[in-house]
Parts: structure tokens; sequence; C-alpha cells
């Protein structure tokens, strides 16, 4: 593809005219990175855009490109944002890796500054931020930063890619749906497909552990929850009673009634409001009949850390995460210990359904007409998004496409086991390649990381059936390979061989239901059974 002749072409996008747009500033970063942006020694030069698009009265999204001087490949690749949004640099990491691909890599603040991704109390009183939040900043980003690209190479780009996780998620989804012309892979994790809902759950998980005396689990106490969920169904479903996570969640039976307090209390027994704290957790929001109206937590994903039950239980800025969801509808002094869901969830979603949860609605008929890719994948571990939110959109999916075989040709979804809420827990969480630096482990398959099994689909029509996912021991530079194990496309899972280390990814098997066993598979699982 064309690269422009010289890096003073980029500072000439200054001048650039484009409808309800303004340049902000358009620079070049030398290789590497410059002062106040701190990037991998490897990352090649490029030029940075920043831009304003003002559509309509009281509409501001902000959008940053960064095209690379030399290499391009004839790729956009836009970005997703995470929580209430506001900042461009949360898409940072993922910008760079594109770069590193010779991709000309966007993201958008989602047009809600001075929002936060933890504080959305700016938007009360601006539904137009609503809108630009929900559905419509994501293709502000693509057809702005493409126009970017076409003028700074004189070309306009041949395929483009979209990743994002969380809200990002959610915004892929709505590109996918809505503007199907705009990417022809999309690659998303934990998508927030039902977004008033899934602040009601937050919201839920907070009263339920904080409005009770003694509802409130200590960290201790999470990882004892953990560890008794773990040492009971470790071994149901595909999973393995030696897995510091569980394979499918759906096979565990569990009542945290079995850990209750006998006498006294320690780390290691739950009182009662404990009890009933773990049980408002799994069983998500319900009605005053004891209904479940929503998604709950799976069993698994009880330990603190990455956005675990520790941070749903706590506190910002003196109120529940991600509350001003709701004061956007009762106004800023809404009474929130006071949420009831049979009252307040209609108003709620009559107020905001039209704005915020365009992908509860839609389907992919265009998107797959023109050829387009879905990957989806969230981690069986997740807290913040409920993970079978993603199997039941994914199951309308198959429905609507005429069945799973079918849904496959465009659209796949890789659940994965352990993994918390686009990263983290005890599972193998690394694999898909968009956020941040790509990390190769040894004899990595051509197929490690999502991001470059979504690239093949699109270039070379190579479906994946698998990915190999890779939990490290240690951080960067090491990157010990503690754990791999394969992330099979649903309904498929991956199933133990019957021998061989249970640390490696090639003694497991995708399949729908559990294979039958090998002659090898009289021998015990354990590590370096071979």
């Amino acid at each position: 593809m064309a690269s422009p002749s010289s890096a003073a072409s980029c500072e000439a996008l200054a001048g650039l005219k484009l409808p309800d747009t303004v340049i902000k500033s358009a620079v070049t970063v030398p290789a590497g990175g410059a002062a106040g942006l701190k990037l991998s020694p490897d990352t090649p030069a490029f030029c940075r855009v920043v831009a304003s698009v003002r559509a309509a009265p009281d509409s501001d999204v902000g959008v940053e490109v960064w095209l690379p001087v030399t290499g391009w490949r004839g790729v956009f690749h836009g970005n997703g944002n995470g929580g209430f949004g506001g900042v461009l640099t949360a898409g940072y990491g993922a910008m760079e890796t594109g770069v590193r691909r010779g991709y000309a890599s966007a993201i958008q603040d989602t047009g809600t500054a001075p929002a936060t991704p933890l504080d959305g109390d700016a938007m009360i009183g601006h539904p137009r931020k609503w809108k630009d939040w929900g559905r419509l900043s994501a293709h502000v980003m693509t057809v702005t930063g493409k126009a970017i690209a076409q003028a700074y190479y004189g070309a306009k780009p041949d395929r483009a890619f979209y990743t994002g996780c969380s809200t990002g998620g959610q915004q892929g989804l709505i590109e996918a749906l809505y503007y199907p012309e705009d990417y022809d892979g999309v690659l998303v994790g934990a998508p927030v497909i039902n977004r008033t809902w899934g602040h009601a759950a937050v919201l839920w998980n907070d009263l339920a552990a904080n409005l009770r005396p003694g509802g409130h689990l200590s960290d201790a106490k999470l990882r004892s929850l953990n560890d008794a969920v773990l040492a009971k169904c470790g071994g149901r479903g595909s999973g393995l009673a030696t897995d510091p996570f569980l394979g499918d969640p759906r096979a565990c039976l569990f009542d945290p009634a079995e850990l209750l307090c006998k006498t006294g209390g320690s780390a290691s027994c739950l009182t009662q409001a404990e009890v009933a704290t773990v049980r408002a957790f799994y069983s998500g929001p319900t009605d005053r009949a004891g209904r479940a109206q929503f998604f709950g937590w799976p069993k698994g994903s009880e330990a603190p850390g990455h956005f675990g039950w520790d941070f749903l239980q706590s506190r910002f800025k003196g109120q529940p995460p991600f509350v001003s969801l709701f004061k956007w509808v009762f106004g800023p002094d809404w009474n929130w210990a006071g949420f009831e869901v049979d009252r307040d969830m209609p108003k709620v979603d009559a107020a905001l359904d039209a704005s915020v949860n365009d992908a509860t609605r839609g389907d992919l008929r265009k998107f797959r007409a023109r050829g387009g890719k879905l990957i989806i994948y969230h981690g069986w571990a997740d807290s913040l998004v409920p993970p079978d939110q993603s199997i039941a959109f994914y199951d309308r999916v198959a429905k609507d496409a005429g069945g799973v075989g079918q849904a496959q040709s465009f659209a796949r979804l890789f659940m994965a086991p352990g993994m918390a809420h686009c990263g983290g827990g005890g599972g193998p969480d690394s694999f898909n390649g968009a956020n941040g630096v790509v990390r190769q482990p040894p004899a990595a398959t051509p197929q490690y990381d999502l991001f470059t099994a979504l690239s093949a689909w699109v270039e070379k029509g190579i479906s994946p059936s698998q990915v190999i996912a890779t939990r490290f021991a240690d951080p960067a530079p090491a990157q010990t390979v503690a754990l791999q194990r394969p992330l099979c496309a649903y309904p498929a899972k991956a199933w133990y061989r019957g021998s061989g280390d249970t640390n490696q990814a090639g003694n497991f098997v995708c399949a729908v239901g559990k294979p039958s066993p090998s002659p090898r598979s009289s021998r015990r699982p354990g590590r370096g059974a071979d």
C-alpha cells in the first residue's frame, strides 16, 4: 500500500477538513514513543492525530488515530473503550499492537468526557451523550479514522478490523449489528449486551453485601469460598480436579450453606448473612417473588482480584460501582440504597433502552452477507459481565442463522475457563492478541491469538476451531509458561485425553461431549504423566 513520502505530511493533517470535525493535533511520534507516551522499543514511528467530532448539539466524540509512517498494510483497526469512557488512553495498548502489525489504529472516548471509566455522573442531564456512549461513538471513530487514513496514505483502507472488551465489546457488536460495512472482522470480549440490566446486577450485588449487617465478605472469606467451590466441582464437566479453575461452571452444584459456621466464625466458614450474600451473587437480580430477572455470577468467580467480588462490594466515591446510569434516570440525588428491581427497572428501561441497549436487538444478516467475521470471547470466571449473557447472545445468533453450523460460518464464541473480566483470574488468560504486547510462548501455533486467527479468517478463509490460551508464571520479559490449554469454538469444550502433562495444550481435545477414553486414558491426570 501507499505510504506518505515524508513525515512532514503528518503535520499537514492539522489542516484536514472533514464534516463536523476539528483536527486538534497531528504530530509524528518517533520509533519507541516519545515523552509522555511510553511504548515498546519496537513500536515503529507513527503519525498521531487527535480530533473532535461534533455531529449534533451536546455531542463531542474524541478520536485518536495512529498511522505507521512506513509499512502500512492497508488495514484500518478500530478499538473500543471501557466503562463510561471519557478518556482516550484506555485504548493505547491495543493501538500500539495494531501499529506494530502495520495497521492504522484508532480509539474513541465514547463521547462522554469529562466522565471517567468508573464515574458517569458528568452525563446526568445529557441524553445525547448517552446515545453516543451506547450506540454512535465507535461508528463516528470508524468513519473519521478511515478518512484520516485515506488523507495520509492517499488510498482507502483495503480491510478493517475491530477489537474491544467489556464496553468495547458492546461497541463491537453494535458495529456488526448496525454498521455492517464498517468492519470485515470484529473481535470482542465480555460484551455488555444488556446495559441497563448489567448495571442493575452490579447494584444488586453491592446492596446484597452492604445493606445487611454482616453481609460483606472479607477477601479471606472469598478465597475460602472459591477454594470450597473448586474442591467440590473441580472435576465436573470438562474440568480437572487438579485445575485451579472450573472447566464449565454450569456443571457445578454448590450451596454456600455447606460452609455455614457451626459455632462462632472464622475465615473458612460463612455466617447466615454471608450465605445470603453469596446466594444473591449467584442468582443475580430477582423480583419480589424470588424469580431471576437476569444472569448471576458463575461458580468459580468468587476469588478477590481483577474486578472480582471484592470490587463488586466496594464503593467508588461513596457509591456503588457504575450507579451513575440510574442517576441519569432518577436524578443526582437518587437514593440508590432503596433500589427495588420490580419498581425501578421498568422505569430505567423505558428511559434508556433505546439509547444504550441496542446490542440486545438487531441481527447479523447484512454483516454475514458481506463476508464479515465475528469472534466473541468471554471468561468463565467473569464477575463484572455475566458470561452466560454471551452464550445467550450466540445462541440467538445461531437460531437466526439456521443452527450452530450455519452460525459458525461467520461467528464464533470462545469461552475461557478461569478467566476473569477481560483477563486475570486463575485460568490461562493470554490469547486475544489485541490488548497490548502480543506475547508468544514457545512453540506457538499460527492461531495462538484470536487477533491473528481473525485476520486469517478474513484474509485466507481459515476458520478458527480452537486457540491456545497461556497462563504465564511471571511477567515480561521472562514470561515462563505455567499452563496452556486450548479454547474451543462453542459449543465444544476442551477435554483431557487421559494422559500426559495437564499443563500442555496438546493433551486436550476439543469436543462437544466427553470423548471416548483412548487406550492410554487409564493413566491418572497429572503433571508430566508422559
